[in-house]
């Protein structure tokens, strides 16, 4: 069985493309953090939306799909799984709440994960929630013609626990001797854990909750704000690469996981732009006014329905439909969306093309 240390990476040689990820990111967090004690009402609505980007997107990678009115319903759990495609839905949703509502509570262990996985998978009908793999797995690719050629082979099912257990006890040594950035170490345990792919069935989809849990626990928690798993599916050809270049030579402990860190760093760092993007279109504008005693304040401007539609339809490029304004607008109702975007049409400020299910919008150039 090959090992892990990760306390290595101390004395790592990292470019200047991975440092400047971080300095950015450590930036954004502290903007972040500052807005987390500021602006409460609005962020609890982007928790709301980012909740349900992120079970529709983690699962829609792996091919498991419903419609966009039952995902909402399910999410906010008004409805009860008809499909194996919404039982697996429903247990991505019950995983996620509870690293949401307890991360800070839950250490990073190898039977967490499993009790994790048993979660994830208990409304499915496999029957292999909740234990590690017992046959061998492969990662395969499909190739234009339609035949398959095996991309990686997983440690085999005799070494899986004594290798998940090895990254868990590794990873919580570098962590508590904040000897490397946890924004380095996560990715490599996240890339280690793929690499063992531990389960029958799953993997994927716990890979991205485990990727929640590591940056909540160190203090990073854009996830709740913003889907990381939507952008993960947005460049998802980019994350297969980037983990197929930093397997390359990991079963002999010659693997070099740059590509899948800088990887990861650029999902973190589009999330937190998009965070800030958010917020200022849902809190208004501030202005600096100077009170009689000649002193300064911070005033809000509350932004009407329209001018926040219009900030929304300006952060979009290209085409954009109604669903993405709702997203980026929770703070007002979708009928003040159609609203804003009706008068923003009226005006020639966008054009609308298409109908019913087919409708989308564009700005006027």
């Amino acid at each position: 069985m090959r090992s892990f240390d990760y306390r290595k990476y101390k004395n790592y040689r990292w470019d200047n493309e991975i440092t400047n990820y971080l300095s950015l990111i450590h930036e954004y967090k502290g903007k972040q953090d500052l807005y987390l004690r500021q602006k409460p009402v609005e962020l609890e609505k982007l928790l709301e939306v980012a909740k349900v980007q992120s079970v529709e997107s983690s699962n829609r990678i792996e091919g498991i799909v419903t419609t966009d009115t039952r995902i909402g319903q399910l999410v906010k759990e008004k409805t009860m799984p008809r499909t194996r495609d919404e039982r697996e839905i429903a247990g991505y949703r019950d995983v996620l709440n509870t690293i949401h509502e307890s991360n800070e509570f839950i250490p990073v262990r190898g039977n967490i994960i499993l009790q994790l996985h048993r979660d994830l998978m208990q409304y499915a009908d496999t029957g292999n929630g909740g234990r590690y793999k017992i046959t061998q797995n492969y990662l395969k690719e499909t190739q234009e013609d339609g035949t398959e050629f095996i991309r990686f082979t997983p440690v085999p099912p005799y070494e899986t626990e004594a290798c998940i257990d090895s990254i868990c006890e590794n990873y919580n040594l570098a962590i508590d001797e904040q000897i490397v950035d946890p924004l380095l170490i996560i990715p490599v345990f996240l890339h280690d854990f793929l690499c063992i792919h531990p389960f029958n069935d799953g993997n994927g989809r716990m890979s991205r909750l485990l990727t929640l849990l590591l940056l909540y626990r160190s203090g990073y928690v854009i996830g709740k704000y913003i889907s990381i798993e939507k952008h993960i599916e947005k460049t998802k050809n980019n994350y297969y690469d980037a983990l197929e270049t930093a397997s390359s030579g990991w079963h002999e402990e010659k693997e070099d996981p740059t590509a899948f860190i800088k990887y990861m760093l650029g999902v973190i760092l589009a999330c937190y732009r998009e965070f800030e993007s958010r917020v200022e279109i849902i809190g208004g504008t501030v202005i600096v006014e100077e009170t009689p005693t000649g002193k300064k304040r911070s005033v809000t401007i509350k932004s009407s329905a329209k001018d926040i539609v219009r900030a929304a339809v300006d952060s979009k490029i290209g085409k954009f439909t109604k669903r993405e304004i709702v997203n980026i607008c929770p703070s007002i109702s979708e009928k003040s969306v159609e609203l804003g975007l009706k008068n923003l049409q009226e005006e020639g400020y966008i054009k609308k093309y298409g109908t019913g299910r087919s409708t989308f919008y564009s700005k006027v150039q």
